[in-house]
Parts: structure tokens; sequence; C-alpha cells
């Protein structure tokens, strides 16, 4: 993608999606109609098909050419990334949003021909907005996240995860993931992708686990993360399918092979 239209693009998505922002504090503290999905935890609220119709008609008005892949309904049934394709969420940790009334955030990843090019992940109750360009560095707002550190080990790695992995679950043996915890400095669980992600590249956590999440959780956080040094893989260190549901591991490449190798491969059901 040339530089001149990767700017327009981007500075199109960081005005709309601050703006999208903006229309869901003015209504966080309306009453909700909260709905379910595939099953009693997949929650929706009438803000996020709000806001994704909101960034939908923005861009398919603007740019007639762009596809849309997106969680709730306003986007295409897409086969490949070809061309410019836009893979949103408008609200990532729903239940986070429902319950707390923060710890949520939307996610954009712009790809063009299959390539990450744009990311945004915007936690709109705290204020924070990060953002990537492919080889142009990653930002927290107007500061720019530094690479990720050469050195670590996992014994000195936290790493975010669901804790239904934990638990007895159809992804990876529990016992496996019992001895992972035992080895690194710490566990958390922020329930949201979008930041869970944005947090791996700022340094807070240093690895990010799935279990079977759709692209629009992860796209716009992989890509920025992926911009300060992190790595991005299935379970088994293969490429994700940007296009299908998946588990996937975003995390320092100091320690993804020791991941892979030593648990998520072995426990690997």
């Amino acid at each position: 993608m040339k530089e001149e239209r990767r700017e327009v693009i981007y500075r199109h998505a960081k005005k709309w999606i601050l703006e999208a922002g903006e229309l869901i504090r003015k209504k966080i503290n309306d009453p909700l109609i909260v709905e379910t999905k595939s099953n009693p935890k997949d929650l929706v609220t009438a803000i996020d098909r709000e806001t994704e119709y909101f960034l939908a008609k923005n861009i398919k008005s603007t740019f007639p050419d762009h596809f849309l892949f997106s969680e709730e309904g306003y986007g295409e049934d897409l086969e490949t990334l070809d061309g410019v394709v836009w893979i949103v969420d408008p609200i990532d940790g729903t239940m986070n949003f429902v319950k707390q009334k923060r710890n949520f955030a939307i996610s954009i990843g712009i790809f063009y021909n299959g390539i990450g090019e744009i990311g945004l992940v915007y936690d709109c109750m705290g204020g924070n907005l990060y953002t990537a360009l492919r080889g142009k560095g990653a930002f927290k707002n107007s500061e720019r996240l530094p690479d990720l550190a050469p050195n670590l080990t996992l014994e000195e790695s936290i790493l975010d995860f669901n804790h239904y992995l934990l638990c007895q679950n159809d992804v990876i043996d529990e016992r496996v993931m019992q001895r992972l915890v035992e080895k690194i400095r710490g566990a958390r669980s922020y329930c949201c992708a979008a930041l869970a992600l944005a947090y791996v590249a700022e340094g807070i956590v240093d690895g990010y686990l799935t279990k079977k999440l759709a692209p629009w959780d992860i796209a716009g956080g992989m890509i920025i993360a992926n911009e300060v040094g992190a790595v991005t893989t299935k379970l088994d260190g293969n490429p994700v399918n940007m296009l299908m549901n998946g588990s996937t591991l975003t995390c320092h490449p100091a320690i993804q092979k020791e991941i892979i190798h030593d648990y998520l491969k072995k426990g690997k059901k």
C-alpha cells in the first residue's frame, strides 16, 4: 500500500474510532438491552450494533471499494483478504462493558492484500488510543511505544489468558496450563482481547494466549503488538488465518518457542 494512501485511511480511521468512543461514553449509563448470541456468556447490546453501524456507514461511504469484516452483521462474508479489508469489533469485552462499564475497547485492524497495515485500539473509558502503522512504530496516544526489550525469560514473564484454560477445556490440557502458571512470574485475565494485545505492546504483559476467538477480537491489537516486536501465531506456531476463528499466542519473541514447544504443543487436545 502506498504511504500517502495509507496515511489518508489512517486519519479517517482515527477520527471515526474517537467519534465512536464519544458515542459510547454518552450512552454508557443508559438502560441496556442485553442479548445473548452463541451462548449465555456471549453478550451483545444495542450499543455494539449502533457503534458498528456508525463505523460501517463511514467506511463504506468514504471508501466504497474497501471491504468490511465485522462482528455485528454490517460487514461482508469474505473468502480472501484481497484488497483493503477493515476488521472491526465495535465493543471488544462486552461482558466488561455490561458489568463494569470499563475495560473494553473498540478495535480496528486494516489489512491490504492480507498484510496488517493499520491497527487501532481505543480504550474509550480510559481515554487511551493505541495505534500503529506497519513499519512506522506503535503509539499510546501521542507517545511512541518502545520496541520490546531483547532479553526476557519465561520465569520473568507475565501472561494474560482466559481463566477457562486452567479448567477442563477442549483446547489445552489444563494440567499443562497449570504447570505454565507455576513457571511464569504471574498471570492476568483482562477479558478483553484488544486491550490485552495493546498491553503486550505497552509491556504491561509479555504475552496473550487466546481461546477460540474471532479475527475481529485480535486484528487491531495484533498489528500494534507486532509493530513493537511481538510475534503472533496459532498455538502450534503456524500462521494465523485472519478469516477464521482460532486460538492464538501473541508474545515476546524470546519466550515464544518455550511456550509453544514445552507447553502448548504438549497440552494441545
